[in-house]
């Protein structure tokens, strides 16, 4: 099938490319992107004042299946995706059982194929059962589509442990996403601060995850590893990343639209929707995490999209579980607060969610390149969206954001050539 993409605002950081221009579909596969297109095709979309953009990429996702599928399942996480104009998102292992072999990765990559509706690449767990005890079998889940390892929901304790994890992976050629929390440090359910002590809650410290950190970026740095940092959320995290960077340290650093949109201050009760890991942090910290976006210091936009059953978040502060959805409310929060913020250009804010996460991976995605897969999403970035939770995609609903204003809906997401969302709404 032939689909030819009109008089859109094709923005293509990878090939550095932010103009009016057409884009012609055949297949699966891009054929051409110009100006003036006069092939005839099956379809035709006009895209005038829309932004046409590479599919949008998730490095950070708990798709919860198998185990907990009353959280979400992969059928309705991915459509949760497509609808936030993502094509590719990669699953977090801290499943039940924990996807910490070749079966479970397979299996993953089975189910995806058979009730998604976008492409899924499964993360392996750094250690058997997420125990902290004993590597789980890396090479083996390399070898049949681990995209990466990640220990995500806890950090590895055991620092030698930690180690030989970054050797095993840099042999595989696999990043290390790394969760960073030192959990001893952690007994809290929101930020340590005036807000906490208001509230009555006990706080988490920044140094929790800063610790981790550093330490894991010295890991990282003495067997020359590739290391991801989730979730970034201190200012002092990302002053350690930097000065990491500038030492030649292999680490690149995601942050959430939750931690550069909120702060603790927004916690004004106890609607445990607020409550995640890391918490929000400080206005100082929250104003850290855009900076860094600005300076490129973070290269990844990712959601951490952690659904929950509504009886998990109904309850008190203290014992609710932690996280939030965030496929559908990503990338108008993004163009809200750091576009409309003036902190990123357009250019800079898609990249942060296309061609950089890509890179991380090294996979062969995240651009509107001639002869590349045809994952595509087209937005209107000047209409208002107010996110009503009632007609999310996501089997969750617990998010901070319901009745918020944001700005920018995706109208088409397209992968690998066939339409999946069309005019704001599933196909499938």
């Amino acid at each position: 099938m032939k689909i030819l993409i009109k008089n859109g605002r094709i923005i293509d950081p990878a090939n550095n490319i932010d103009k009016i221009a057409d884009l012609l579909v055949d297949g699966d596969k891009i054929a051409k992107v110009a100006e003036g297109i006069t092939d005839e095709a099956d379809k035709v979309i006009d895209a005038a004042d829309k932004w046409v953009i590479p599919g949008l990429i998730d490095l950070h996702v708990h798709l919860r299946d198998p185990g907990y599928e009353h959280k979400e399942t992969i059928a309705t996480g991915t459509r949760a995706g497509a609808m936030g104009g993502f094509t590719t998102v990669c699953a977090m292992p801290n499943t039940d059982p924990v996807t910490d072999n070749e079966i479970l990765v397979e299996y993953i990559k089975m189910k995806a194929a058979r009730d998604g509706v976008i492409n899924v690449l499964p993360i392996g767990a750094i250690t058997k059962g997420q125990q902290g005890s004993e590597l789980a079998d890396i090479g083996k889940m390399a070898q049949v589509g681990a995209c990466a390892i990640s220990e995500d929901g806890k950090s590895v304790s055991n620092p030698a442990l930690m180690k030989n994890a970054l050797r095993y992976a840099k042999m595989f050629d696999l990043p290390v996403f790394d969760h960073c929390e030192e959990i001893t440090l952690a007994k809290g359910s929101m930020n340590a601060g005036d807000r906490a002590s208001l509230l009555g809650l006990k706080g988490i410290s920044n140094d929790s995850e800063e610790l981790i950190v550093a330490r894991d970026m010295i890991l990282a740095g003495s067997v020359k590893a590739k290391i991801h940092l989730c979730h970034i959320s201190t200012a002092e995290s990302v002053i350690q990343i930097k000065q990491a960077k500038e030492r030649g340290i292999a680490v690149t650093a995601e942050a959430t639209p939750h931690h550069f949109t909120l702060s603790e201050e927004d916690i004004t009760g106890y609607d445990a929707n607020f409550k995640m890991n890391p918490p929000l942090r400080s206005k100082k910290d929250a104003e850290a995490i855009r900076q860094a976006l600005k300076d490129g210091t973070i290269e990844v936009i990712a959601t951490d999209h952690a659904p929950h059953h509504t009886d998990e978040k109904n309850c008190e502060f203290e014992k609710a579980a932690n996280g939030i959805i965030g496929l559908e409310t990503a990338l108008p929060l993004g163009i809200k607060v750091l576009v409309e913020g003036g902190w990123l250009t357009p250019s800079e804010l898609i990249a942060k969610m296309t061609v950089n996460p890509a890179r991380v991976l090294g996979i062969d995605k995240g651009t509107l390149g001639e002869g590349m897969t045809a994952d595509i999403t087209i937005v209107d970035p000047n209409a208002e969206n107010i996110f009503d939770v009632s007609k999310m995609a996501s089997k969750a609903k617990n998010t901070p954001f319901g009745g918020y204003k944001a700005k920018g809906k995706v109208l088409y997401t397209i992968v690998s050539g066939e339409t999946v969302v069309e005019n704001g709404k599933l196909l499938k």
